[in-house]
């Protein structure tokens, strides 16, 4: 059952952010070609002014999109960007007037109320590596000193007669596009040139590499049966499986459409078939600290413990306990006289799985009935139902001490 939490929270904001910059550049593009009216305030704007938000509608998608992907990290700065980059885009959406520029102003008002609603969820600092710092300060000087040069020597080129020209001259020799409407007229302009052209064209792949780096982890990561860093970082509400054993199978089973599944398992091989069949996995011990931070079980629903380690199981059920005092905690233990060792470790249900098939298989043997019934409703997802039946009322916190009776 989708949750409130699930309409208003951090995805829908980084995915309403993302169709606002779809629908931004996308009717950038098509009103540079084809200006449109402008609307209800087609009779005060200008046509100049109209084309020039679709050109600048089209760079302020392209910055949302790429903005998204600083949301899908939950970093804070990401979070200021848009917040500016929205306002902008319904701005742009009002003046361009046309159906689906009025969708564009919907998104990005209804993204800036999630933005505000969420704002605590978007709390992380930029961790820029030495590497990113470095490709970050090549792009920027190799940009100014071509900037610079070209605006100094701008008597020895044809066509350089601004600062903004000289800065369109650097983009152009770094990109190595070079349309040829810029060129050096003396050996000093074509030394510089030279230069330019080497450091520019350096520094944009020094740029490339490092971003295409962390693209290269994440795939090596899923083929390995491991999660990165940006995938667990947009994780919220959903349920966390410590350890992997015999009950997992149908645990994942019955999840599988009711809630977002996470599993923490140290067996690279298992992670890797689980990734394989379409799980989420983080390859790390199951009771770890950092493992479960790593996997945000702060922001968790539950926690599911069913190992065939009880002594494992306490351990990690004393480590979800400590991180996140509230978190709902289920465990099965293999052994019925480590139930209460594992509700003292901080479980709220703990089942015995052997307990309960023994009990069922005494009563039919000695005569019980409808108990093959009950298991099927129970399997069928009708636990709700038999609950009634029975005299329960559903709604009613289950007290897992009654096992013990």
């Amino acid at each position: 059952m989708v949750s409130v939490r699930d309409w208003f929270g951090a995805r829908m904001t980084i995915g309403v952010v993302f169709l606002a910059a779809v629908f931004s550049t996308g009717i950038g593009l098509v009103n540079i070609s084809v200006p449109v009216s402008g609307g209800v305030l087609g009779a005060y704007i200008p046509e100049s002014v109209r084309l020039l938000a679709g050109f600048t509608g089209t760079l302020t998608g392209f910055l949302l999109l790429a903005n998204s992907f600083g949301l899908r990290r939950r970093l804070r700065s990401a979070w200021y960007l848009a917040l500016v980059l929205l306002p902008v885009s319904a701005l742009q959406g009002l003046i361009q007037g046309s159906v689906g520029a009025v969708l564009l102003v919907g998104l990005s008002v209804i993204g800036l109320a999630l933005l505000v609603l969420n704002r605590g969820v978007f709390d992380r600092a930029i961790d820029l590596t030495v590497t990113q710092l470095s490709a970050l300060l090549a792009i920027v000087g190799s940009l100014s000193y071509a900037t610079a040069g070209s605006y100094a020597l701008r008597e020895q080129f044809n066509g350089i007669e601004t600062p903004f020209d000289a800065l369109y001259f650097a983009l152009v020799t770094g990109s190595t596009v070079g349309y040829g409407d810029i060129t050096p007229d003396t050996a000093i302009a074509k030394l510089f040139g030279l230069s330019a052209l080497l450091v520019t064209v350096a520094s944009f792949a020094v740029a490339l590499g490092v971003l295409l780096t962390p693209a290269i982890e994440a795939r090596l990561s899923k083929a390995l049966g491991r999660m990165t860093d940006t995938q667990l970082d947009i994780l919220e509400n959903h349920v966390l499986i410590l350890g992997h054993g015999e009950l997992t199978e149908p645990i994942l089973e019955e999840l599988e459409d009711r809630a977002d599944v996470l599993i923490i398992t140290p067996e690279t091989a298992r992670a890797q078939r689980l990734t394989e069949r379409g799980y989420d996995v983080l390859t790390a011990d199951p009771s770890g600290e950092d493992s479960l931070e790593r996997a945000r079980v702060q922001t968790a629903r539950a926690v599911i413990v069913a190992t065939n380690n009880d002594a494992e199981d306490a351990l990690a059920i004393l480590t979800a306990r400590q991180l996140n005092p509230d978190i709902h905690i289920v465990a099965a233990a293999t052994h019925r006289e480590n139930e209460n060792k594992l509700r003292r470790a901080g479980a709220n249900t703990v089942i015995s799985p052997a307990a309960l098939g023994g009990h069922f298989l005494a009563e039919s043997a000695i005569g019980g009935s409808g108990l093959e019934g009950l298991e099927a409703k129970l399997l069928d997802e009708e636990p709700e139902k038999v609950m009634e039946q029975a005299g329960v009322d559903p709604d009613e916190q289950f007290d897992d001490s009654t096992l013990d009776d």
